[in-house]
């Protein structure tokens, strides 16, 4: 099947319709192709779909090695040392110094989200226009579905997608349940190539679960081989913090964090954890914020259970203090939920990242403009949550955790790309850099320098919660699909470029469930016969 499926991959065209954004143009603003002469389109990026990259260190998950390599309609050919040119209609790309590494996969994004009486700033364009810049080649995003249909919220997710310029794929959450919701649920999954569904333990009278709901949801995913994601906080009790807060008087984006303390999300993570052991299905944590929600995600996997947690960018690097900046156009940008914590946790996060208890980075990509920031600003519960991300996130876990020595280069590419790849089942077309994977390749130049900010990025909002943040590690070169779509600062890209990327049930996180199911009923040493009982 998966030779067939590559025959299949060869065959299919590559868009060569350009979009430059040079840097004399706003980050928000992106020149059409056939537009005016200033609107350049850089570095050759569309120039034919062979490309040979030389010289550089080729780093997958389990090994780095000195290598070239060779890329022919939107596929890695060859990975060897030495590949020799042959043939001018070849682009080369020197590489020497640098790394080669498989683009970025976001597990964790909402492009064009309808939420909190607005909608998300970027869409599927700008959204990949600022994934691209960052060296992430595909990304996640969550379907919600409209009044609960699962069908009418993917198809009006398609319709968003339509100007997709890089790979994707899609989770789907599920609001509420009944038995059209759990046959849905059964058509995403064989017909739809969804094989992940989000339950949202949050947002009191919107998108929050019951824990009935939650036990049925976890039930019908193990059935399909479908992986269950959680929001983990206390809904009920996030409320009643609100409500505190507002009769307190604090009114500010300081409120939102003292409202959803660290210990609502350590409660949530534990209650799904063991509903999931309860059930016997694998479940992952999303957006894993504080100690207490990480603590529980060790506890359950020293004994054994199958827990993924994921930390996001803003977790890991920032810190709460911003939430109380007498600017509220400044501490609202950092509003997201569950909060960014105070100082101490990011540390603590990056540990448990390195050491394995974490196993990936996404970044809950949410914008939303200052204008849409301020809806709250007379009442912290209205403002949007949500930070930026798709585009700093490689940067970020480059210069924080491989130059500090807390990772390795391997480990950065298990963590931003393969380990996403192996748990949502594309492993190894997606995140990785082996004959037959699809060419999705970043070069980073180790010793270049970066600095983020709203006036640089390519996301349409105009905040950054990264604003001024200084690194090392550049990303000089991305190819998606086999095209180099980002090069010397610009970007060439089209809308309509990217494909939908179907991932298929039962992932690595189902292997030897059926085996402990039937190691649990061979214990119970029940139903014991018994004769009746004397009247």
């Amino acid at each position: 099947m998966a030779t067939a499926y590559r025959r299949f991959l060869l065959l299919l065209p590559l868009l060569a319709v350009a979009v430059a954004a040079s840097a004399s143009h706003p980050a928000h603003e992106f020149c059409a192709a056939g537009g005016d002469a200033s609107c350049g389109v850089g570095g050759g990026g569309g120039d034919g779909t062979r490309i040979l990259i030389k010289g550089g260190t080729v780093v997958n998950a389990h090994l780095a090695e000195e290598a070239d390599v060779y890329i022919e309609d939107g596929v890695v050919v060859a990975v060897r040392p030495n590949i020799p040119v042959g043939d001018d209609n070849v682009r080369v790309i020197d590489a020497t110094g640098k790394y080669v590494m498989p683009g970025g996969i976001d597990p964790h994004t909402h492009l064009e989200m309808e939420f909190m009486g607005t909608v998300t700033i970027d869409d599927f364009f700008s959204g990949h226009a600022a994934a691209l810049a960052g060296g992430t080649t595909m990304h996640i995003d969550f379907v919600i579905p409209v009044n609960g249909n699962l069908t009418a919220g993917l198809e009006s997710y398609r319709r968003k997608a339509a100007k997709a310029a890089m790979d994707y794929g899609f989770h789907m959450a599920i609001t509420k349940w009944d038995d059209e919701v759990a046959r849905e649920m059964e058509l995403m999954v064989k017909e739809h190539g969804i094989n992940s569904f989000k339950f949202f333990m949050a947002y009191k009278g919107s998108l929050m679960v019951t824990d009935d709901l939650l036990l049925q949801g976890l039930q019908k995913c193990k059935s399909l081989g479908a992986l269950a994601m959680v929001h983990a906080e206390n809904g009920d009790a996030v409320a009643e913090g609100q409500q505190r807060m507002i009769d307190l008087g604090i009114t500010g984006p300081e409120g939102h964090a003292l409202s959803r303390p660290p210990v609502l999300e350590g409660e949530a993570t534990a209650r799904a954890i063991r509903l999931a052991k309860f059930v016997n299905t694998p479940v992952y944590v999303v957006h894993v914020m504080s100690i207490d929600a990480m603590e529980e995600i060790a506890k359950a996997k020293r004994e054994g259970q199958r827990v993924i947690g994921e930390p996001v960018v803003s977790g890991l690097v920032l810190d709460d203090s911003w939430l109380w900046d007498p600017d509220f156009t400044i501490a609202s940008k950092y509003v997201m939920s569950p909060p960014i914590r105070e100082a101490g946790h990011g540390k603590a996060l990056q540990a448990a990242l390195s050491s394995g208890i974490l196993q990936l980075v996404g970044t809950d990509h949410c914008t939303f403009n200052s204008t849409q920031k301020a809806f709250g600003s007379d009442d912290f519960r209205k403002i949007p949550n949500g930070v930026n991300g798709l585009e700093e996130r490689m940067h970020i876990i480059w210069d924080s955790m491989v130059e500090t020595g807390k990772i390795s280069v391997t480990d950065y590419v298990r963590v931003t790309s393969t380990e996403c790849a192996k748990i949502f089942n594309i492993f190894p077309r997606k995140g990785a850099i082996l004959e037959g994977s699809d060419a999705d390749i970043i070069i980073i130049n180790p010793k270049r320098s970066f600095v983020m900010g709203a006036h640089t990025h390519h996301s349409r909002s105009d905040t950054n919660v990264y604003e001024g943040k200084k690194g090392k590690g550049m990303v000089e070169v991305t190819i998606s699909r086999g095209r180099v779509v980002w090069e010397d600062g610009v970007l060439n890209i089209a809308p309509g470029s990217g494909e939908y990327i179907r991932m298929p049930p039962f992932g690595y996180v189902f292997d030897g469930i059926e085996k402990s199911d039937a190691a649990y009923r061979a214990s119970l040493r029940a139903p014991v016969h018994r004769g009746k009982a004397a009247a």
